[in-house]
């Protein structure tokens, strides 16, 4: 990050949230779907920085969390988020390409979640 920001992190599981906050703030959010069924999945939908964090490499960091919160649970991550998506194709060490069928899979689920 730009700055010497203390950036948490709080997964709000039962809202389907990621947050990075700032002084106990939200800064930022991953706003994300579990997927049902076997192999289960993180969904990654939307990624937004709050606009007086933007620039600080908050989005970054919290892509980067997200895939390490899926990698402690051992399920692959689906980025269907484009800032999610193309975090993950610069940084291939950190973010695994989730199989075809992951991705369609989850792109059949998001359609059950109009929330997100």
């Amino acid at each position: 990050m730009a700055e010497n920001t203390a950036l948490e992190f709080f997964d709000d599981r039962e809202n389907g949230n990621l947050l990075a906050l700032v002084d106990g703030r939200t800064a930022g959010v991953i706003a994300y779907f579990v997927m049902d069924g076997t192999p289960a999945a993180l969904v990654a939908v939307h990624t937004v920085v709050e606009p007086e964090h933007k620039g600080k490499g908050f989005a970054g960091a919290l892509a980067q969390e997200f895939y390490a919160m899926a990698g402690r649970e051992g399920v692959p991550v689906v980025p269907l988020c484009p800032y999610a998506a193309k975090w993950a194709l610069g940084h291939p060490d950190q973010a695994p390409v989730a199989p075809v069928e992951l991705v369609e899979r989850a792109k059949e689920q998001l359609k059950s979640h109009p929330e997100l």
